[in-house]
């Protein structure tokens, strides 16, 4: 889904050049170089000691519940990189918010391929974001995804990594499933506070293209092969998939479910197929991921931005059914469509933050008890649509956005076990809010474009255009 910024960092790699020798003593040196431990071209900066525990672990906040609450993804770029100054600023402004939950991709999005080798380790940039996440006070979460060139066909060997698209969405070969585990295994060793693994991303790499469907039986053997791998490090890790993209389509479409539908489109059949596999046919599971978009595949908003949210209310309330209520998270959620270039710069940010608001509001609705907001930090600038904080890079950077006070003030607002309750909304008022609330706080969206005067709780008050206001009863 929408912007991944997938890349690798993989310019930082040292490159070993031997020069000024015959074809057949380059291939003799680099031969026996590849043989021997932490040396040679073929291991450069690796180690075997992958599962040696790093660093300090420290006491996760939501060590022992399957619950995390509200919280973000790294990305390519994010703020454990960049001027001390503004990294030190993110991590303390993550710190004063209770810690947000975050999540990292062990290769791809800021991690270089951790076993570039077979059985040779390169946890430098996955060793750094836990760290990040440690200094932050917050509960790390791992993506298991995505795989080394190795397990896919490709050339092993570091500098041989393959960082296109293509390359690192396609999924391990069956025949490296056990070795995928393995690695999955090594990964839990090392990091023993991180208590929660996600199996996988959106199923990439496992369309069956002879049968137009998904390869649900494939995901479905790596995933259970995962999970007995981490049960087996310690039983207490919990662990969940499927993280398959919940597609919507028009109604009209050939794919579309005949009973699964809304104004905001119909759930494409072949998704729904493809969970209830799983569902049926997994190994256990401690939470249930998922992710998508309030928007068809053809990026219609139906019948517009803030109705479609409707969406994630469904899925919610359906995968909970389908799966006895396990602990629901979405590991990604998207309101806003993405341009040609996978970039979402169209909106103006308060437009942007209400719709994501009213997404949330959505999301909790339906029994979603942890979800991580996908943060798009760029590189470098002072502008970035839809971030969190502003890039790192420079010393004046890591200055709090709108959507951090968003989502970090829903995560304190509203964590895992809220007991929500019904509010007064003027019939007048109805179709121009949103509204979730507890016994404490009211959350309410104006999903207008211009200014209005509400009366929510028995109190009016005033909102400008897309104004997001938090009350306290």
């Amino acid at each position: 889904m929408g912007r991944h910024g997938w890349g690798s960092g993989a310019w930082r790699w040292r490159l070993t050049a031997l020069l000024g020798v015959t074809v057949t003593a380059l291939a003799l040196v680099v031969t026996l170089l590849n043989t021997l431990p932490g040396s040679g071209a073929g291991t450069d900066g690796t180690s075997r000691n992958g599962d040696r525990v790093h660093g300090t672990p420290t006491t996760t906040p939501d060590a022992d519940t399957a619950e995390v609450g509200w919280g973000f993804t790294h990305t390519q770029d994010s703020a454990d990189e960049g001027d001390s100054a503004a990294t030190d600023r993110v991590r303390q402004r993550i710190e004063d918010a209770g810690g947000l939950p975050q999540n990292q991709h062990i290769m791809g999005w800021g991690a270089d391929n951790p076993e570039p080798v077979p059985g040779r380790y390169d946890f430098e940039d996955l060793d750094r974001r836990v760290d990040f996440m440690r200094a932050s006070g917050s509960t790390p979460v791992i993506t298991l995804c995505c795989a080394p060139d190795w397990m896919k066909g490709g050339e092993a060997g570091v500098g041989n990594t393959d960082w296109s698209k293509a390359a690192l969405e396609t999924a391990p070969d069956p025949a490296h499933f056990e070795d995928y585990a393995a690695l999955a295994a090594t990964v839990a060793k090392r990091y023993p506070d991180v208590r929660h693994f996600i199996v996988w991303n959106e199923f990439k790499g496992f369309w069956n293209e002879a049968k137009a469907r998904w390869d649900h039986e494939g995901y479905t053997r790596l995933y259970n092969l995962v999970y007995r791998a981490l049960k087996k490090v310690d039983p207490g890790i919990m662990v969940g998939g499927p993280y398959l993209v919940m597609d919507s389509v028009d109604a009209r479409s050939a794919d579309a479910s005949a009973t699964f539908k809304g104004a905001w489109g119909a759930m494409d059949q072949r998704v729904l197929d493809a969970f209830d596999y799983w569902n049926r046919n997994k190994a256990g599971a401690d939470f249930v991921v998922v992710d998508g978009s309030s928007y068809t595949n053809d990026d219609e908003l139906l019948p517009d931005e803030f109705a479609a949210t409707d969406k994630f209310t469904a899925v919610s309330r359906w995968v909970r059914q389908r799966t006895g209520n396990l602990p629901l998270w979405w590991a990604e959620y998207y309101v806003e469509p993405a341009d040609s270039r996978d970039e979402r710069e169209g909106w103006a940010e308060n437009r942007r933050v209400a719709v994501q608001a009213a997404g949330m509001i959505a999301l909790a609705r339906g029994g979603t008890t942890s979800a991580f907001y996908w943060n798009p930090e760029n590189a470098k600038g002072t502008d970035c649509a839809g971030c969190l904080w502003t890039p790192t890079a420079g010393s004046g950077g890591g200055r709090k956005l709108p959507m951090f006070d968003l989502v970090s003030r829903f995560g304190r607002s509203f964590p895992p076990g809220t007991a929500y309750t019904t509010v007064s909304v003027a019939a007048d008022d109805v179709p121009n809010v949103r509204v979730l609330a507890t016994d404490r706080t009211i959350l309410v969206v104006n999903i207008l474009d211009r200014g209005i005067s509400a009366k929510i709780d028995g109190k009016r008050f005033d909102m400008r255009a897309y104004e997001v206001k938090w009350l306290s009863r």
